[in-house]
């Protein structure tokens, strides 16, 4: 990464963190306090209650607060990952990130914890003292062997569970990858020999996995920085190496490496060299683990081993072993039954829950979340992807079975099924929605035209598009007038460098650009001469001209000016008479998941054919995000009790769809409190075809469904993704004013996203 690069993504990072308010978590109440009576409920008298029941019982902590849902995220920053010992006050960014990601990806709330503590008993103390306010601690980032020493003591002394993550959480997803790898590979854990290169905690705990897993003990290498973990060593031995120790006259990696099944690298960069590897067994496997830099490039090791198994840290490769295919998981399975502890047994259902995932038929949700990969069993899929929809189900409900198996579970869960249910309901809570959408974009390097392109957010969009993405950004624009606002805003892209130019002033396509459009044109009244000044003022008209002589693959306008004044245009290039405009939808990301809304935008008054053709196409486009389409067509109308207005437009529409068989869900017209309320719509008409809470809710007027949209968006604290333009095959979108920098990117990457599955 270039020096520029590496400034900007410095500078990129600090914004995210500070703005717009610092840090990346808050607290927020789950109970109203909006009058006396609220008041005395939540406090003095009414809270005496509460506190009364749980002395008499503990274990209804988790009825009356939030403990049963709670993980304490403990660090004092003695070894935190890329940075070492930082301190605890520095290690807050990552431990905050860490509580992140337990609440997007497994809806446990979490509160970060770090202690200024190097002296590792005492941390331990601190840690026990916090027992009454957790359901279970996840220690992060604790220098070894003291975490080792943390670990034993919270685990002998407190009741709930203890996971170091950075131990048992690279172990448990290296274990499930190892599984796999020596599947494809026709090996056995009991047969190989296994050399691994690093001695710390995250080392150690990955070959303890391994024995468990049926690797003999004989048959480990171990190797640090001081080489060959030997029976009789002294220099910077721990007990925990010592386990490993052989009784051996080699003293170096390349004396042990000869015949290895599996190398297993948490070191550092180039400990491997490629010579190393051509020793190695057949079908070597090499975990080449160490980020940012592997102990080996995956290409080197092709090179000399071309029927190699890799795994690295890395995303940019296939086979990435990451802690979040585990730790989110585990938890969740813990925590669901009362879990005491976390145990050997539990651990291993979360390995094999892990591998047998991998070897699963390929979920229609996350064929769709990774549209264009082979995500098939094999050599370069190994383990799933961290945003596969399945994985909690499946490795929290294989965890919660194993504790309660080996009687860990303070609270058994009676029905599996019913949970494996539940759980698969609430995996798309997440603001991580447009992951999955990024990565599908990743598949094809696409050429997207922004038509406002002296505009800010454009031009930070570009930057971030292509330092995040594999599209091609190209912008309509003066090129003094942008390159000025790039040095301006501090931006490190250079205009002819790094992203095409189109100069509507002085370009030498301008001849070509206004032919074609006045071809496409010519009979609706537009002269040469009129083409001519359409073509050097109206960026739009340009963007969409490049898209239909195949210069580029899709457009992005709508910065400023009105939506249907940019969508004449776009319709009138790219148009046809089988290629229309189906309705604009917008995706709100909410507290408690996506809710979709259309048509924002295209039809301020639709016909119920065009009512119909919104429905079809919001179906089609929220499987991009691997979700299934539960659509409300809504109006003040309720299942016929008016006559007319909206209510007999949706009622058509709803006959219109009926007339053909459908693969999606869909129901009307129904109010909107109908719609996302199921009890309520289970009073009012039992028959409803439609079962839980609407995720799209389609509206007979644009008013009605920009009112709803830009309310959940300014009071809702709702995150809007689009507006998408349906029905142009995904060549153009429109987006509006208020767009920020990252909502550019995000379209982008849903421009980016490749054509033939959406139209």
């Amino acid at each position: 990464m270039s020096d520029s690069s590496t400034d900007n993504l410095r500078k990129a990072a600090l914004n995210y963190h500070e703005f717009p308010r610092p840090g990346k978590l808050e607290v927020r109440a789950t109970k109203p306090l909006a009058n006396g009576r609220d008041l005395s409920l939540a406090y003095s008298p009414g809270v005496a209650e509460a506190c009364l029941e749980i002395k008499a019982d503990p274990l209804t902590a988790r009825n009356y607060t939030s403990r049963g849902n709670l993980v304490a995220v403990v660090s004092n920053g003695t070894a935190v990952l890329g940075l070492g010992n930082i301190g605890a006050l520095a290690s807050k960014p990552v431990m905050e990130g860490k509580a992140v990601l337990f609440k997007k990806f497994a809806g446990i709330d979490c509160f970060d914890i770090e202690v200024d503590e190097p002296d590792p008993e005492k941390l331990a103390d601190i840690v026990c003292a916090l027992g009454p306010t957790f359901g279970a601690i996840n220690l992060e980032d604790i220098k070894a062997p003291d975490c080792f020493i943390v670990e034993r003591i919270c685990r002998e002394r407190m009741n709930i569970p203890v996971f170091h993550d950075d131990q048992h959480g690279t172990a448990i997803v290296v274990g499930a990858a190892a599984m796999n790898a020596l599947r494809v590979a026709g090996k056995t854990f009991e047969d190989i020999k296994v050399v691994s290169t690093g001695g710390g905690a995250a080392g150690i705990a990955c070959l303890n996995m391994l024995v468990k897993l049926g690797v003999k003990l004989e048959n480990i290498w171990l190797c640090d920085i001081h080489g060959l973990v030997w029976k009789g060593r002294r220099e910077d031995m721990t007990q925990q190496k010592a386990h490993f120790a052989q009784a051996s006259d080699k003293r170096t990696l390349d004396e042990v490496i000869d015949d290895a099944d599996l190398f297993l690298g948490l070191s550092g960069p180039g400990v491997l060299k490629p010579e190393q590897v051509a020793r190695m067994a057949d079908k070597p496997i090499i975990f080449a683990l160490a980020n940012p830099t592997p102990e080996i490039m995956p290409d080197a090791v092709r090179a000399v081993a071309p029927d190699a198994i890799i795994a690295t840290g890395r995303s940019d490769f296939p086979n990435q072993v990451n802690n979040v295919l585990c730790f989110p998981f585990i938890f969740r399975g813990a925590l669901d039954v009362g879990a005491t502890t976390i145990n050997d047994e539990m651990e291993i259902a979360c390995v094999e829950g892990i591998a047998e995932l991998a070897r699963a038929t390929t979920s229609a949700e996350a064929a769709a979340a990774y549209s264009g990969e082979e995500l098939t069993f094999g050599r370069d899929y190994l383990i799933p992807k961290p945003f596969d929809p399945r994985l909690s189900s499946v490795v929290s409900s294989a965890v919660a079975k194993a504790a309660m198996e080996t009687g860990v579970a303070a609270r058994p869960i009676e029905d599996l099924d019913a949970y494996r249910e539940k759980l698969k309901q609430s995996v798309f809570k997440s603001a991580l929605l447009m992951r999955p959408v990024f990565e599908a974009a990743a598949t094809a390097s696409r050429r997207i035209v922004f038509t406002e392109g002296e505009d800010e957010r454009v031009l930070r969009a570009a930057q971030a598009i292509l330092e995040e993405t594999t599209e091609k950004p190209i912008v309509i624009g003066r090129p003094e007038v942008i390159e000025q606002r790039c040095e301006r805003f501090g931006l490190t892209v250079k205009p002819g460098r790094d992203f095409e130019i189109v100069n509507p002033e002085n370009d030498p396509r301008y001849r070509d650009y206004w032919g074609s459009y006045h071809e496409i044109m010519c009979r609706r009244g537009v002269t040469p001469d009129l083409a001519r000044a359409i073509m050097r003022t109206n960026t739009t008209a340009i963007g969409a001209v490049m898209v239909h002589r195949g210069e580029a693959d899709s457009m992005i306008c709508g910065t400023f000016g009105e939506f249907r004044w940019h969508l004449n245009y776009v319709n009138q290039v790219l148009g046809s008479d089988t290629v229309q405009p189906h309705g604009a939808l917008s995706m709100m990301i909410l507290e408690d998941g996506p809710l979709f809304i259309a048509d924002t935008h295209v039809w301020s008054l639709p016909t119920p054919e065009q009512i119909a053709q919104t429905v079809i196409g919001a179906a089609r486009h929220v499987r991009r995000f691997g979700l299934k389409p539960n659509i409300a067509l809504c109006s003040q109308s309720q299942f016929g009790n008016q006559a007319e207005g909206s209510g007999k437009r949706l009622r058509d529409a709803m006959r219109i769809l009926d007339s053909t068989p459908r693969d999606f869900c869909y129901e009307g017209e129904m109010n909107v409190d109908t719609a996302l309320d199921p009890a309520l719509r289970a009073r009012i008409f039992p028959q409803s075809r439609m079962e839980g809470a609407a995720n799209v809710l389609i509206f007979a007027h644009a008013d009605a469904a920009s009112g709803v949209r830009n309310i959940l968006k300014m009071k809702g604290g709702g995150l809007e993704v689009g507006p998408i333009l349906m029905g142009l095959q995904n060549r153009a979108h429109i987006v509006t004013p208020s767009i920020s920098a990252r909502g550019l990117l995000n379209m982008a990457a849903i421009a980016g996203t490749p054509v033939a599955h959406y139209g």
